[in-house]
């Protein structure tokens, strides 16, 4: 059951970041937002919103669920792949295609076991069915991360639509490192795909013996990835013992994983750190300590338009909401907002408020809804 809507207020506004020009104030201080809590959820995953400001939420688990406008009903939707949900295992991201209105296609990812007990992120798409008991039709896995390995960690698989309608597939190195660096596999890369899931033409590393969906290497455990309004994309990944960083993707390029971060091993052996000229594309911003982030989303919306074009992080220990300032090709660290739980996802809905989901971390997760304080 839903629990009725409650208005919490943001308590804590912790200190900018540094480099960054963000305000600050002293804890227990109400910071810029009302914080509304709009449903409790069963650790949730991913969101998007559909034309009319319904939204499609994931749960780790496996449902995948359509929630009113304001969270205070939802119903299930059928016909979603079963999941293999152990460790950082989910149903996981949820978009919708660029020409939803016309062809109302929705895509996803989960991760799954095959027959070996070898797991790995796959890509799907179906066609939205709404009514009493909505259902996803004609539902196809239009991509698989390969290989499958073992393990339950670092699947990633977030989706993005560029503005060309090419789709971007993110594929974690599954905790495996070497993965990262080998041109055979999908394993810590950004792919770009057509919309039925093959390898768009033009990827910059085919012809050098890669595989042909690779747009970029080197990565992680790439937990977000956007495209801003001139269309660069932005991704963001979590660092080994510190080093989460936020990376601008361009065509080709090696980020460095695990050859080079600005974190070091949870055994405390050092990785080298970015330098000049040792071969690897740095990040734009990253953080030391780490603050695992979750997800990042583009702000464009007319609550704050002092924020618009700014980039915002959701994070999982760091329990924070944190601004990230756009200026081109270039990014500097802003506010950052206590929220006393495990941010999973940041989404702007269609009013330009800014939505939230909790994970839950063992404990139901909630929907939140944020907007100026008064």
């Amino acid at each position: 059951m839903l629990k009725p809507r409650t208005l919490l207020p943001l308590i804590a506004l912790l200190a900018a970041c540094n480099s960054g020009t963000g305000a600050s104030a002293q804890p227990g201080m109400a910071g810029p937002f009302k914080v509304e809590v709009m449903a409790d959820l069963d650790s949730p995953w991913a969101m998007t919103f559909l034309p009319d400001g319904r939204m499609l939420i994931t749960e780790k688990q496996g449902q995948l669920l359509l929630v009113s406008k304001d969270g205070v009903s939802r119903k299930v939707v059928s016909g979603t792949p079963a999941v293999s949900s152990e460790g950082q295992g989910a149903l996981m991201d949820v978009v919708l295609h660029p020409k939803f209105k016309q062809n109302r296609l929705v895509y996803f990812s989960f991760s799954e076991e095959n027959a070996d007990g070898l797991k790995g992120v796959a890509l799907a798409r179906g066609t939205l069915v709404d009514g009493d008991s909505p259902s996803l039709k004609d539902v196809q896995v239009i991509f698989r991360a390969h290989p499958y390995v073992e393990g339950d960690g670092h699947f990633s698989g977030r989706i993005a639509f560029a503005p060309d309608g090419h789709l971007f597939f993110t594929n974690g190195e599954r905790q495996k490192f070497t993965p990262a660096q080998d041109p055979a596999v999908t394993l810590g890369k950004v792919l770009r795909l057509n919309d039925d899931g093959t390898p768009a033409a033009g990827n910059p590393l085919a012809a050098k013996g890669f595989d042909p969906a690779i747009w970029s290497y080197g990565h992680r455990n790439l937990l977000g990835i956007s495209f801003d309004a001139k269309g660069n994309l932005w991704e963001i990944e979590m660092g080994p013992k510190g080093g989460d960083e936020i990376n601008l993707i361009q065509p080709g390029l090696n980020y460095g994983w695990p050859k080079a971060s600005n974190g070091d091993n949870y055994d405390n052996t050092p990785i080298p750190d970015h330098a000049p000229g040792d071969g690897f594309e740095p990040p734009k911003v990253f953080w030391n300590p780490s603050i695992s982030p979750g997800d990042m989303m583009i702000y464009s919306g007319r609550m704050w338009p002092q924020w618009r074009g700014d980039l915002f992080v959701a994070a999982l220990s760091g329990q924070a909401l944190i601004r990230v300032h756009l200026d081109g090709t270039n990014a500097t660290k802003g506010d950052q907002w206590a929220m006393g739980a495990r941010i999973r996802e940041v989404e702007e809905g269609p009013d330009g408020a800014i939505w939230l989901l909790e994970d839950g971390g063992g404990s139901p997760g909630r929907l939140l809804r944020l907007t100026p304080a008064k």
